[in-house]
C-alpha cells in the first residue's frame, strides 16, 4: 500500500498570529498592528477552528506544531499553552514533537520565554535580522544587537534548540560587512539559521520606496551573487548545511516542520492568512483563511469556520507543487512519487537536458539541484515545467 502524504512527510499544525509591534518595511507576511488584543476572544477562536479542522483529519499523528506570524512571542504563554493542550487532546502526537515559536528579541517577549517552555513550546525561532545597530535601525526593528544576544542568552538556557534569522544583500552591504557578520552568527548559532537575501516586495514601504526611486545603495547582481556564494561558503565551513535554500542547520537539527512543507506532507492552518493541505480521502484539500484579523475572528463566530477558500487539487497541481517545493531541497525531488502524482509533468528530455549543463543530477530516483547550480534554481524550474 502506498503511503499517505502524512506518513510520507509528516503532519503539522501552522497557528498564525496576525499582531506585530511595528509593521517592517520589508514585510509582506500578514501581519497588523494594533493597540490592544483581546486573547481569550482569539483562544475561544483557536481552539475552535482546532477542534473543526481535527474532524476532517483523524487518524494523523502531529509531529509538529508551528506558531508563526506576525509576532507570536506576543501571545501570552497562557494562549500558547491553551492551543497546545487543545492539540494534544484532538490528536495523537509523535513523542518527539517539535513546538516551535516565532520570537522577536525584545525584553518584553524574552521575558515570556519560561512560560513559553512550560507550556510545551521545545524550539525558538528568533527574528534577529541584522547584528549592527544602524542596519536594524534600517529595516525597523525594535530592537538592538544588545538586546538581541541578551534574548539569545536566555532562549538558550531554556530551549536545547534556537534558530534565528539574518537579512542579507541589505543597503550598502559589502561582502567584506556581511563575512564578519555571518561569521559572528555562526560563532553565536545553537544548531539552525536562516539567511534571506533581501527582496523587494510590491505592497510594502521598502516597495514603495524604491518605486519612487528611493532605497539607495542596494547590491548589484554581482555583488548579491557573491554575498550568496560567501553564505554557502562559511555556512559549510562551521557545518550548517543548507538543507534548503535559505536554510542552514547542523546534521539532524533542521526545522521539521518546514520540511513538512517542503517534503509535501500534511498540515492545517488556523488564524488569519494561515494556509492548509491535506488528504482527504483520495483528494487533496487546501485551505486558506481570511486575511484580515477581525474578519477572521467574525467569521469563525458568525459560521463556525474562518476559511475564505476551500480547493480540491487535481494530480497535476498537486506534482507541480510538489516539484517545486522539493527542489529547494538538498534532497531533492523523489522522482517515483513525482510520476505517481503525474508523470507528463516533467519530460525526461529536459532533465536530461539539465543534466547535461550542470543544473540537475538524478540520484536514487531523486532529482536534485546541485549546489553550484543552487542561485539559479527559480530558472531552472522555470525551464522544467515552462
Amino acid at each position: 500500500m502506498v503511503p499517505e502524504n502524512w506518513q510520507r512527510a509528516g503532519f503539522g499544525v501552522y497557528v498564525h498570529w496576525p499582531f506585530c509591534q511595528a509593521k517592517c518595511p520589508y514585510c509582506d507576511f500578514n501581519s497588523h498592528v494594533v493597540a490592544n488584543v483581546d486573547q481569550s476572544a482569539w483562544v475561544r477562536a483557536y481552539l475552535h477552528e482546532l477542534d473543526r479542522l481535527a474532524l476532517q483529519t483523524p487518524d494523523r499523528v502531529v509531529s509538529t506544531i508551528f506558531f508563526g506570524g506576525g509576532t507570536p512571542s506576543l501571545m501570552l504563554p497562557e494562549t500558547v499553552d491553551a492551543i497546545i493542550d487543545r492539540i494534544r487532546s484532538n490528536w495523537r502526537c509523535s513523542n518527539d514533537i517539535e513546538i516551535n515559536l516565532e520570537a522577536n528579541p525584545t525584553s518584553v517577549e524574552a521575558s515570556r520565554f519560561l512560560g513559553f517552555k512550560e507550556a510545551g513550546v521545545n524550539r525558538i525561532s528568533m527574528g534577529i535580522q541584522a547584528l549592527n545597530d544602524p542596519d536594524l535601525k534600517k529595516l525597523g526593528r525594535l530592537h538592538s544587537v544588545y538586546e538581541a544576544e541578551k534574548a539569545f542568552d536566555v532562549a538558550r538556557t531554556l530551549f536545547e534548540r534556537v534558530s534565528f534569522d539574518l537579512i542579507y544583500a541589505r543597503q550598502d552591504q559589502s561582502a567584506a560587512d556581511w563575512e564578519a557578520e555571518l561569521t559572528k552568527a555562526l560563532g553565536m548559532a545553537v544548531d539552525h539559521l536562516s539567511l534571506y537575501q533581501l527582496t523587494i516586495e510590491d505592497g510594502t514601504a521598502f516597495g514603495d520606496r524604491f518605486a519612487r526611486g528611493g532605497l539607495q545603495g542596494l547590491p548589484s547582481d554581482d555583488l548579491s551573487a557573491d554575498l550568496y556564494e560567501i553564505t554557502q561558503s562559511l555556512t559549510q565551513k562551521y557545518g550548517f548545511g543548507a538543507y534548503e535554500v535559505s536554510n542552514h542547520a547542523k546534521q539532524g537539527q533542521e526545522s521539521r516542520h518546514n520540511l513538512i512543507y517542503w517534503r509535501g506532507g500534511d498540515y492545517v492552518g488556523v488564524g488569519p492568512g494561515a494556509h492548509g493541505r491535506y488528504d482527504v480521502g483520495d483528494a487533496r484539500k487546501a485551505t486558506e483563511t481570511y486575511l484580515g484579523p477581525q474578519k477572521w475572528l467574525d467569521a469563525v463566530a458568525s459560521s463556525g469556520n474562518g476559511e475564505s477558500s476551500t480547493n480540491l487539487l487535481p494530480k497535476s497541481e498537486q506534482a507541480l507543487e510538489y516539484l517545486l517545493m522539493s527542489l529547494r531541497l538538498s534532497e531533492g525531488c523523489d522522482l517515483h512519487r513525482l510520476n505517481d502524482l503525474d508523470g507528463s509533468l516533467v519530460s525526461e528530455n529536459k532533465i536530461n537536458d539539465l543534466v547535461t549543463t550542470g543544473h540537475l543530477m538524478v540520484q536514487d530516483q531523486r532529482l536534485i539541484v546541485p549546489p553550484s547550480a543552487k542561485i539559479l534554481l527559480n530558472s531552472i524550474l522555470g525551464q522544467l515545467v515552462g
